[in-house]
């Protein structure tokens, strides 16, 4: 039998309500045993069907020789180092433009109708268009174009595709945190004396804010890997060093050590993401 819990606030469980939680903790401890030993199985009969297999010796020699490993690794963390800059500085202008374009959307009135039509048509074009063409007109062509005041830098105009594409994705999804405020929102601030700035300010978008918190977190875990596309114009990021390392001698193994890399960085931004999605959905369910 379980030890009776400490009392809160004079409460003593019963002695059936401590053995209904001795029975559901040794319910759990038999699930996650179960569950162990199952992946386990799994896993060591995907083990055993891939090394057994007749060209395992020269796979493992192509992708996972622990020399090459080693050699590579400076360099694709270099390369490592130029993702998580350009995601980051990315990010912050992705956020601006982004909740910049959804605020203009949902604008009410006829005397905002040419800036509604310019934020609907920058969503529309650069949802549109695939983030790899974008990357390769303006990273290959607008230094080809040398124009007088601009940068020249493949980095720069690969930054700018990056934003320019995923500021149009997070408008909507800003756009879409906005539009769940429900109306008395608004009707109970303006009612306050608060003008509309103040009121899109300090009341609904702290709430869309919040409400949309999971979903641009995704969006970040896809920039984080859709940073790799900047290698398509010359950018030494971790594939293009990886890239280097193995045209060498042809062993693909800096590709594994820059996706084990890229995995360290996304998987627990991913699982935080899951996390914060759980929390916020029972917190809303308490609501």
């Amino acid at each position: 039998m379980a030890p009776a819990s400490p009392p809160v606030d004079g409460w003593v469980p019963s002695t059936l309500q401590r053995e209904r939680d001795a029975f559901r903790a040794k319910a759990t401890r038999r699930a996650v045993i179960t569950a162990g030993l199952a992946s386990l199985a799994v896993f060591a009969l995907i083990a055993l069907a891939v090394t057994s297999s007749p060209g395992w010796p020269a796979f493992r020699e192509t992708f996972f020789n622990w020399d090459k490993a080693l050699s590579s690794f400076p360099a694709v963390l270099r390369g490592l180092w130029m993702n998580i800059r350009v995601m980051l500085v990315s990010a912050v202008c992705i956020a601006i433009i982004g909740l910049t374009l959804a605020v203009l959307r949902t604008l009410r009135g006829a005397v905002f109708f040419p800036l509604r039509a310019l934020a609907t048509a920058y969503v529309d074009l650069f949802r549109g268009l695939p983030l790899l063409l974008l990357l390769l007109v303006l990273g290959l062509g607008m230094p080809a174009l040398r124009l007088s005041g601009l940068p020249t830098s493949a980095l720069f105009w690969g930054g700018v595709a990056i934003t320019l594409s995923y500021s149009a994705y997070v408008a909507e999804v800003f756009r879409a945190g906005i539009e769940s405020v429900h109306p008395s929102q608004w009707a109970a601030a303006r009612s306050l004396g608060l003008t509309y700035r103040q009121t899109l300010r300090r009341v609904v978008l702290p709430q869309a804010i919040r409400s949309v918190v999971p979903a641009l977190m995704n969006d970040v875990v896809s920039l984080q890997k859709d940073s790799g596309l900047v290698s398509m114009v010359g950018v030494t990021d971790a594939i293009l060093a990886a890239q280097i390392e193995t045209s060498s001698d042809y062993n693909f193994t800096p590709y594994v050590v820059a996706g084990v890399l890229f995995l360290i960085l996304t998987i627990p931004m991913a699982r935080f993401t899951d996390w914060l999605a759980r929390r916020q959905g029972q917190r809303g369910a308490l609501l």
